[in-house]
């Protein structure tokens, strides 16, 4: 193979691939049983295939292939805004106790998380600084926590190849999370014999499985037509934009807060302040119009973030980033299902958040919906488990990593 060359793919064009990666992976979910059975999300499939075959293209063609991004943070906001439009003050009233448990959870699971990585380094004779990449740095915060502290990381440490190690573990994080979720909760519904309360049809993401999800059938349906999705439309763009315009002032008062954070915060605010103020307006809360969006998004969002991961990059890592992340993907799923799980109440909401947990654990917060909405579709909404994981893994925990992470490197 000779040089490396490097096709750039377009953001239109990405965006298309993205959507027939969808396609694809939902064509493999359909005729392979077992995927949909584990609650195997669509995009995660296509996305996965569409790695592995970029990865294939790459060692045998000698092309590099990179895609354009753009379009997946817009995506990212109108799905975390369409979270925050969802969220009625009396989920969020009831949900403060579940709340505080799972951000305890959490907590404890970082430590948790960074003390195998601690471990794992020792037992493998790695440089000590290389932990941080191996543990929450780069699993619970993902890709961006893992750019954003790389270069304070090297300064400190004098690691410089601590990137390269952060981002393969971000990346085989995202695929653990995204294939563990849907089983756990698969084993925990089936285990308990769990079903959704009858009383929480209401779609937060995406709309039921038609060929499942009986009681959802049978909850009432609003229509569906463009003037829905239209002004569903609009009140995203109204609060994206606020949020947009709030981002400067809630950084001059001393936080620091992703964009998608401040929008589901003002989203938040909005749908619980506007249809008060104004009860003749139209809003789109718990509507299918909102739920449609929310699913687009989200899967293309999904898609656009797995078929963009570049294997090749893992691969002269060795077999120590694999048999660390090996344990760490054990350690999660053994702390799922025996604190997790019975501490949120071995109920279906339980079973819920665990699928959701692997994506605060080992991945990403929108992978961790992804996994909650797969298990959803097929078994029926579980409302308060889309307000308050994205609350814990999008805002709270991050302020607690960025803490720890200062710790382990001083």
């Amino acid at each position: 193979m000779g040089p490396t060359s490097i096709v750039e793919v377009s953001g239109l064009t990405t965006f298309t691939i993205a959507i027939l990666v969808f396609f694809a992976g939902a064509g493999l979910n359909q005729a392979i049983p077992l995927l949909r059975r584990f609650n195997i999300p669509e995009a995660v499939t296509g996305g996965l295939i569409a790695a592995l075959t970029t990865l294939i293209i790459h060692r045998f063609w000698g092309l590099s292939i990179t895609f354009d991004l753009d379009a997946r943070d817009m995506l990212l906001l109108y799905f975390f805004t369409g979270i925050g439009l969802n969220a009625k003050l009396s989920d969020l009233i009831a949900g403060g106790r579940p709340l505080l448990i799972l951000l305890a959870l959490a907590v404890v699971y970082l430590v948790v998380q960074n003390l195998v990585a601690l471990g794992g380094v020792a037992l493998l004779g790695l440089p000590s600084s290389l932990a941080v990449f191996l543990g929450s740095a780069s699993l619970v915060g993902g890709h961006g926590t893992t750019i954003a502290w790389a270069p304070v990381i090297a300064a400190r440490t004098g690691l410089m190849n601590g990137l390269e190690v952060g981002i393969a573990t971000a990346t085989l994080g995202l695929v653990m999370a995204s294939l563990a979720g849907g089983p756990i909760a698969r084993y925990l519904i089936q285990r308990n014999n769990l079903k959704a309360a009858p009383d929480t049809n209401e779609p937060i993401v995406g709309l039921p499985d038609p060929s499942a999800a009986e009681a959802a059938a049978s909850a009432p349906q609003d229509d569906i037509s463009h003037v829905s999705l239209l002004r569903t439309v609009l009140v995203l763009n109204a609060a994206i934009l606020i949020g947009l315009g709030a981002e400067g002032t809630v950084e001059s008062l001393g936080f620091k807060l992703p964009t998608f954070v401040v929008c589901l915060l003002v989203a938040i605010v909005l749908t619980n302040t506007v249809p008060r103020l104004f009860p003749r307006l139209i809003w789109p809360t718990r509507t299918r119009a909102l739920a449609l969006i929310s699913d687009l998004s989200l899967n293309v969002f999904l898609a656009m973030s797995l078929m963009s991961m570049q294997l090749w990059a893992i691969g002269g890592l060795g077999p120590a980033l694999v048999l660390v992340l090996g344990a760490q993907t054990l350690v999660a799923v053994l702390y799922i299902l025996f604190v997790v799980f019975p501490a949120m109440g071995r109920d279906y909401f339980a079973a819920v958040i665990a699928a959701g947990f692997t994506g605060v654990s080992l991945g990403a917060t929108p992978t961790a919906i992804a996994n909650m909405t797969a298990v959803t579709k097929l078994h029926g909404a579980a409302p308060r488990a889309f307000i308050i994981l994205p609350l814990v893994s999008a805002f709270f925990i991050d302020l607690v990593n960025a803490v720890v992470i200062g710790f382990m490197i001083r």
